[in-house]
C-alpha cells in the first residue's frame, strides 16, 4: 500500500517538474523570440564595435514604446534613450531597403528579369534595425573635395574587385592606402573629359561646352559606374544625377559618393524613378546594359516621360555602331521604336548617337491610328511617382507648354532664382517663392555663422535637406563648393519640379522608410519641420534618428529646425547617438515660413 503511495506521489511531482519545465522554456523562446530581446549583448558606447548587435533584434527597446506613446509622452522625454546599442561589424554598409539578404530570408520572390530585386524593398517593422551602424576597421575623415574627386581611403570602401575587373577601362586604380580614379568608363578609355567634349562637338555647341551656354543643366546618367562621367561634368556648371543600382558591382555609387560626386541608388525596373516628368535636358547611357527594348519599350518610355521638350538622349553603346547581325537587330528595333516615340537622330558618330526629344504633341497627333507606344490617358499624372509602376505609353504636354514649344526656362545660372513656369501648378506665387528665396538665404547665414567656429572651408561637399519644399536652402548654398540632394517627402512631392526647374537635383522620400544609400555618405542632413510631419503620420522619431545617424559622415553635422518639444527631446538624445562632439541650440527668427514656434538644434556626430 505503502509502495503504491509513493509510487503516486513520484508522479505527481514527475508531472508538475514536467510542466514546470515546459513552462520555463516557453517563457524563454517567447522572450528570445520577441523584438524586445537582445539576441547579442547590450554595447555601450565604449564597447568594441566588432561584438555589436544584430541590427534586426538588438536591445534599442525604444521603438516599440514609442509606438504605444503620445507624441506629447515622447516629447516630454520619458522615453529618452539613455544608449543606443552599436550594430555588428557586417552590417557596415547596410542599406535596409536594399538588402538582398531580407529578400531570401523573407522568401520575397521578385522578378529577376525585370530587375525587382534591385528596387526597394524595405523591412516589415519588426524587422527593422534599431542599433547604430559602425565605420568598418581603420576607417578615416574622408578626403575633402575637389582631391576626393581623383583618390578616396582604401579603408573608407575596403573593396577593390572592380579595379581589377575595370583595370583596362581606367576606373579606378588601387595605389598604396588609397583608390584613384583616372576619370575612365567602358566607353571613354581615355577620360571622361574627352568624352563630353565630344558630345558637344555632335551637338555643336560652342566651344564644345555641353551647356550649351547653360541651356543644359540637369543631366540624369544611367548605369553611372563609378560616377566619372558625373565627377567631370561638373566643370561644364552641369548637375548630373548618377544613378546604378546595387548589383554586381555593388559598391559603384558608394565610391561615387565617397568621392563627392552627386549620385543615387536606383534602378530602371518596373516602378517609375523617384523624379518628376520634364526634369532633364539630358540623358545619358554609356555600355549602360540596359534593354531597352523589353516590354514595348517601358524603360525608354520611362525617359521620355523624364525628359524636358527637347532633351537629348546619348546613347553609347555596341548597337550604336556595331555591324554584327545580333547588334544591328537591336539599332533597327530600337531605332523604329523611336520614330515611333516622335523622338529624332540628331547626331551618329563612332560609338556613339544622340537623340531628341519632341518639342511639341504636334508629331504625335500626326501618327497612324494604333501606333505603339499609345497615349497615356489624361488622367495620369506623370509627376506621381512615389512606388508608382512605369507606364508603357507617351506623356502629352500640357495644352501650355505644347504651345510654347519647349521648357521656357532661363539658362543657369539665372533660373535659381527666378520664378519657373510651373510655380502655378503648386500654387505657389512669384512673390512666394521670392520671399521663400530671400528668407532661406537669412537661415543659412544664421546657421553658417553659429558653425564658423567648428568648420572649415571644406568641411562640407554631401549634404541634404530632408524637406527641400522650394529648394531654398539649396540655392543659398549655390556659392560654396557642394552639392544638395533635395528630399521631397511624399506629402509635397509636387514641389520637386520645381526644384529641378531651379536647375538643382533631389528625390522624393518617405521619411517612414529608410533612404536608398550607403551609410557615412553625406557631410550634414538639413531637417526642417521633418520629425514634427513624420510624428503626424504616426511614424518613430527613434527610427528616423538611427537612420541619419546611418547616413552621416562621422565628424558630419546636423541642422534640425522643429518645434521646441522635439527640439528638447533631440538634445537629449545626442550623447546616446554620439552626436556631441559639439552642439548648439537657439531661437531662431520667426519669419514667414515658421509654421509655429521653432528652435534650431545643430550637432556634431563624434569618429568613434
Amino acid at each position: 500500500m505503502k509502495s503504491k503511495l509513493d509510487a503516486r506521489h513520484n508522479y505527481a511531482l514527475f508531472k508538475q517538474l514536467l510542466i514546470g519545465s515546459v513552462v520555463f522554456l516557453g517563457l524563454i523562446c517567447l522572450y528570445y523570440g520577441s523584438s524586445f530581446a537582445p539576441h547579442s549583448p547590450r554595447i555601450s558606447g565604449d564597447s568594441s564595435v566588432a561584438d555589436g548587435v544584430d541590427p534586426f533584434f538588438g536591445g534599442f527597446i525604444l521603438k516599440e514604446e514609442e509606438q504605444r506613446s503620445s507624441d506629447d509622452q515622447l516629447l516630454q522625454g520619458s522615453l529618452v534613450p539613455k544608449t543606443i546599442p552599436l550594430c555588428h561589424m557586417r552590417y557596415s554598409e547596410l542599406i535596409p531597403c536594399l538588402d538582398r539578404n531580407l529578400i531570401y530570408q523573407l522568401k520575397w520572390k521578385p522578378n529577376l528579369t525585370l530587375m525587382e530585386h534591385y528596387e526597394r524593398r524595405c523591412p516589415p517593422p519588426e524587422r527593422r534595425y534599431n542599433c547604430l551602424i559602425p565605420p568598418p576597421v581603420g576607417y578615416k575623415i574622408p578626403i575633402r573635395w575637389p582631391a576626393s574627386r581623383d583618390e578616396v581611403w582604401k579603408l573608407n570602401i575596403p573593396h577593390t574587385h572592380l579595379a581589377k575587373e575595370k583595370s583596362d577601362q581606367n576606373w579606378m586604380v588601387v595605389n598604396g592606402d588609397k583608390i584613384n580614379f583616372p576619370g575612365g568608363g567602358t566607353h571613354f578609355h581615355d577620360g571622361a573629359d574627352k568624352y563630353i567634349s565630344s558630345l558637344a562637338r555632335m551637338l555643336k555647341f560652342h566651344g564644345d561646352k555641353l551647356n550649351n551656354g547653360g541651356h543644359i543643366r540637369t543631366v540624369l546618367d544611367v548605369g553611372c559606374g563609378v560616377a566619372s562621367f558625373g565627377a567631370y561634368i561638373l566643370k561644364h556648371d552641369i548637375m548630373a544625377m548618377s544613378l546604378a543600382p546595387n548589383d554586381v558591382h555593388e559598391n559603384q555609387i558608394q565610391f561615387a559618393l565617397e568621392r563627392g560626386i552627386p549620385s543615387t541608388l536606383g534602378v530602371l525596373g518596373t516602378k517609375r524613378l523617384p523624379y518628376p516628368s520634364r526634369s532633364f535636358e539630358l540623358a545619358h547611357c554609356s555600355r549602360c546594359r540596359i534593354d531597352w527594348l523589353q516590354r514595348d519599350g517601358i524603360l525608354l518610355l520611362e525617359l521620355d516621360r523624364l525628359l524636358r521638350p527637347g532633351g537629348y538622349f546619348a546613347y553609347s553603346s555596341p548597337e550604336a555602331y556595331s555591324h554584327d547581325p545580333e547588334n544591328l537587330k537591336v539599332w533597327n528595333s530600337m531605332h523604329s521604336l523611336l520614330k515611333r516615340m516622335c523622338w529624332r537622330v540628331i547626331s551618329k558618330k563612332d560609338q556613339t548617337v544622340i537623340w531628341a526629344k519632341s518639342l511639341s504633341n504636334s508629331c504625335y497627333f500626326k501618327r497612324d491610328p494604333g501606333t505603339r507606344p499609345h497615349l497615356c490617358s489624361s488622367d495620369d499624372n506623370p509627376d506621381d511617382t512615389w512606388n508608382v509602376s512605369m507606364r508603357a505609353c507617351i506623356m502629352l504636354y500640357s495644352s501650355k507648354m505644347h504651345k510654347v514649344r519647349g521648357n521656357g526656362l532661363l539658362p543657369w545660372p539665372q533660373r535659381l532664382t527666378a520664378p519657373p513656369a510651373r510655380l502655378e501648378e503648386v500654387r505657389v506665387s512669384p512673390e512666394e517663392f521670392q520671399a521663400d528665396t530671400s528668407i532661406w538665404h537669412f537661415r543659412v547665414s544664421e546657421y553658417w555663422n553659429l558653425m564658423d567656429s567648428v568648420i572649415e572651408l571644406n568641411t562640407f561637399r554631401n549634404i541634404m535637406d530632408m524637406n527641400s519644399n522650394l529648394g531654398g536652402f539649396a540655392a543659398a548654398l549655390n556659392d560654396k563648393d557642394v552639392w544638395v540632394m533635395n528630399v521631397a517627402p511624399i506629402g509635397a512631392s509636387s514641389k520637386l519640379k520645381i526644384i529641378y526647374d531651379r536647375g538643382l537635383i533631389g528625390t522624393v522620400h518617405d521619411w517612414c522608410e529608410s533612404f536608398s544609400t550607403y551609410p557615412r555618405t553625406y557631410d550634414l542632413l538639413h531637417g526642417w519641420m521633418v520629425f514634427s510631419e513624420i510624428l503626424e503620420r504616426g511614424c518613430g522619431v527613434g527610427d528616423l534618428l538611427i537612420e541619419m545617424d546611418r547616413m552621416l559622415r562621422p565628424e558630419g553635422f546636423v541642422i534640425i529646425r522643429d518645434r521646441p518639444l522635439i527640439i528638447k527631446y533631440l538634445q537629449e538624445s545626442l550623447t546616446a547617438l554620439h552626436w556631441d562632439g559639439w552642439f548648439r541650440e537657439v531661437d531662431p527668427r520667426i519669419d514667414s515660413l515658421s509654421t509655429s514656434e521653432e528652435r534650431v538644434l545643430i550637432a556634431r556626430k563624434k569618429l568613434f
